[in-house]
């Protein structure tokens, strides 16, 4: 009776926590841009300055502002990842306006400041370069109001403060004009040798006018010039349609997958099913707290995972079938099929986790996210297909819910003398 009550307490609480958590589990978990619909692209990165190097540090740092410049544009949880020794890619599920956020991130553009040599041909040339987008410090502008609330300035900060005390010395009450690429943006004038490596740029702007050189100023302080190579745009539609289609798949197999089960192992399929679900859940709950970002590829090792899952059921279960023919009682042939199972079920699962982590050592993007999902699988297998499902039989068993072979599937004629 004591193992009866066990067994049902285990599984109704389990059930109610299930019920209860599953809605806002799947409400929080973050969708990728393929089901979710958004906008891809991937960047080549490259050095600034003819002769220089693309770094890890500096490539890190790059991958820093692109998300920085992401978020800034209002998108959701961007995903920004650099890839092989030169190369970032950038996600932004759930944008509204591809053709805004196009234009933005295609214009990783080259921040200058540039002083005449004396070698230029018109008013608007400026051809010696006095200062590039990365010498200025990440985030650095900003833009506030004048001493006299009439109009806006813009405070940069710069990495090198001897750099801007020489230039400011030598271009004293001269312009110092603000290049993006090759577009002028400004040209404010030296009023002050600047030694404390911070500067005020004034020149009757707007607020909207002081805003807008701010940001140019933080959008060009990459470390690295980037070019794109590939860029993809989702559909929020053609996402969501391809969730809703992924959903109704898996429910439907699902649900084909628990009625063999229970139609065939009779009892332990049906002990196998619920621990199906509890497994189902424990890697929802997974996700979420891990702020796992679900995809496509995400799905389909979650999909690979429950296969594995239900053959680590329909071994155990063939075993402890294979025992009853033998002869054995339910207890032993129980005991014995799972003790014989264990070893083949981890076999595989130690092998499949293996493969898995090398994807995820060697790969990237979606394939790193699938090898990610498929170790989780594992591992939440393990715990639940395994331990879970053998713990919950064997409280029927020794419970003596479970009389007779037949109970698990097996014939009296299937049974052989010993």
């Amino acid at each position: 009776m004591k193992r009866i009550i066990t067994f049902l307490v285990v599984v109704v609480v389990t059930t109610a926590v299930m019920v209860g958590t599953t809605p806002n589990l799947l409400k929080d978990i973050n969708l990728g841009l393929d089901l979710k619909g958004g906008f891809e692209i991937l960047y080549e990165a490259t050095p600034i300055e003819a002769g220089g190097k693309v770094t890890k540090e500096a490539l890190q740092e790059t991958a820093k502002s692109i998300e920085k410049r992401a978020n800034k544009l209002g998108t959701s949880e961007p995903d920004v990842t650099t890839e092989g020794t030169d190369r970032i890619r950038l996600k932004m599920p759930g944008v509204t306006d591809e053709k805004v956020v196009r234009q933005k991130m295609q214009e990783p553009a080259t921040l200058t400041f540039r002083s005449k040599d004396g070698t230029e041909k018109n008013p608007d040339q400026y051809n010696k370069i006095e200062l590039y987008g990365n010498e200025f410090a990440e985030g650095g502008a900003s833009y506030h109001p004048d001493q006299l609330n009439q109009f806006y300035e813009v405070s940069i900060k710069v990495k090198d403060k001897s750099k801007l005390a020489n230039i400011t010395t030598r271009l004293l009450n001269k312009e110092l004009a603000i290049f993006m690429d090759d577009t002028l943006l400004y040209a404010p004038v030296v009023r002050a040798v600047l030694s404390d490596g911070t500067a005020s740029i004034s020149g009757n702007y707007t607020k909207d006018q002081a805003k807008d050189l701010s940001d140019k100023i933080n959008l060009g302080a990459l470390p690295l010039k980037l070019t794109e190579k590939y860029s993809q745009s989702v559909g929020a539609t053609l996402g969501k349609q391809s969730l809703q289609q992924t959903l109704q798949a898996g429910i439907i197999g699902s649900l084909i997958i628990l009625a063999f089960m229970v139609l065939v192992y009779r009892i332990p399929g049906l002990v196998a099913s619920f621990t199906l679900i509890v497994y189902i859940w424990l890697l929802i709950v997974l996700f979420y707290f891990a702020g796992v970002t679900l995809t496509l590829p995400g799905i389909a090792a979650f999909i690979l995972g429950i296969g594995m899952a239900v053959d680590a059921n329909i071994i155990t279960d063939e075993r402890i079938k294979e025992e009853l023919r033998n002869g054995k009682s339910l207890l032993s042939a129980v005991k014995a099929g799972s003790r014989v199972s264990f070893r083949t079920v981890m076999d595989a699962h130690v092998t499949t986790f293996i493969a898995a982590a090398v994807m995820f050592g060697l790969g990237t993007g979606a394939v790193k996210g699938f090898a990610f999902v498929l170790m989780l699988d594992l591992i939440v297998s393990v715990i639940t297909n395994i331990y879970f499902s053998r713990y919950l039989l064997h409280l029927l068993v020794k419970g003596n819910i479970i009389k007779s072979p037949k109970m698990l599937g097996v014939k009296e004629s299937e049974i052989n003398a010993l």
